[in-house]
């Protein structure tokens, strides 16, 4: 099959959630298929040198997205009816752009990320489309609003008014969507959700592994550093469990790293947080630390952190809101807080008492081994596709 993948962000280097996604989807669905990535660059940082996409894909074009250009896309957003997120990345010259490659590409599916990519294609009808959500923006963007000052929450509350109605058009126009988690499949704000596919995301367990290591850090928390519900977290670390901890275990040391930290999350470091940026291999991050913490409390769908924590055998405490988009809370195979006390306690247990560590690192990891498994993945995903273009195969034909 001929897919065209049409991406928001350029899927590498693999720094943030749903370029996780699809690179591994590229990866494995490249081995059956060939493969036309169409992605935007929106940092103008994309260099194709040591770029393992070019190997995996039969074409990559990535068009640069300027500051200049951005700005612009959201000025003619302001008077349109899509999200502010999906005009910041569109423009009128790119959609031509990607109009000529899909016709010189003739594939049989156009496989688009977010809703950010997906004013692009939607109004196309003669080849299948389908709509990977990744996870539900307008339940994120109404998170934000709670938590955030009056102007914020005025701006994202328009913001979430137009991403409900642009999701539900999204799903009339596109042949088939999916989604990451039942719990974000069921935040969908239309009655025909139920019809959504889900996808998870997988976890590579032959490259994140158990590494035997000195453990320089008692707690760490990874992500994207710029992304709110990664800033919120870190705040919920250093100002509400990490001195209530202080006081059982002093000399208590924590990691936060990842992706662009600012000025704000360099100002989180003191003598107990050392707050690093990004590097090529998060694994020399995971393998210093005795326990993964959590404390997310806005966002949705599945922290790949946490996937990628249990598969290096690391115990992890996280929330109930990111419990549910990775396990059924009586699995038991991660520790569930909901106050600075209850993280406290556990976190304290857990450095406290060695075997009980590793019987949650280990339930925690022979979980994920089992249920998180690229290749059943994407294999579910391949159903999908190819039940999807022979359906519209057999519309098509009857009329």
């Amino acid at each position: 099959m001929k897919i065209f993948f049409l991406t928001p962000r350029v899927p590498y280097p693999i720094d943030k959630g749903d370029k996780l996604r699809a690179f591994y989807q590229i990866k494995y669905l490249s081995k059956n298929h060939q493969i036309y990535l169409f992605a935007l660059d929106e940092n103008c940082s994309y260099s194709p040198i040591n770029d393992p996409l070019l190997e995996l894909c039969n074409e990559v074009q990535v068009i640069k997205l300027t500051r200049v250009q951005i700005i612009i896309n959201l000025l003619f957003g302001l008077f349109r009816s899509i999200p502010l997120q999906t005009s910041y990345y569109y423009s009128k010259k790119i959609k031509d752009e990607i109009d000529d490659a899909i016709k010189q590409f003739k594939p049989d599916l156009i496989y688009c990320q977010l809703i950010r990519s997906a004013e692009y294609v939607r109004e196309i009808n003669s080849i299948t489309k389908i709509i990977d959500y990744v996870d539900v923006i307008s339940k994120g963007l109404s998170r934000r609003a709670e938590k955030s000052n009056m102007f914020l929450k005025l701006l994202l509350r328009f913001e979430y008014k137009r991403a409900v109605k642009y999701e539900k058009l999204v799903y009339d126009q596109f042949d088939k969507s999916i989604i990451i988690t039942e719990e974000d499949r069921n935040l969908l704000p239309f009655v025909e959700r139920n019809n959504v596919n889900i996808i998870p995301n997988g976890i590579d367990t032959e490259y994140y592994a158990p590494i035997i290591y000195e453990k320089k850090y008692d707690l760490f928390f990874s992500g994207n550093l710029r992304y709110p519900p990664n800033i919120n977290s870190a705040k919920y670390i250093v100002h509400e469990i990490l001195p209530l901890v202080k006081k059982e275990i002093p000399h208590i040391k924590v990691l936060i790293a990842g992706a662009a930290p600012n000025n704000f999350m360099f100002s989180l470091q003191s003598e107990s947080v050392d707050i690093k940026g990004w590097i090529d291999d998060v694994r020399d991050y995971y393998k210093t630390a005795k326990i993964f913490v959590a404390p997310m409390q806005i966002g949705t769908g599945l922290q790949n952190k946490l996937l990628q924590a249990m598969a290096m055998k690391l115990p992890c405490v996280t929330s109930d809101l990111t419990r549910k988009g990775i396990a059924a809370r009586e699995k038991n195979i991660l520790l569930v807080a909901e106050t600075p006390a209850e993280y406290t306690n556990m976190i304290i247990k857990l450095l406290k008492d060695e075997k009980y560590a590793d019987d949650v690192a280990n339930r925690g990891y022979d979980y994920i081994k089992a249920t998180f498994d690229w290749v059943k993945i994407i294999g579910d995903l391949e159903n999908i596709f190819v039940e999807t273009v022979k359906n519209l195969k057999v519309v098509q034909s009857i009329k």
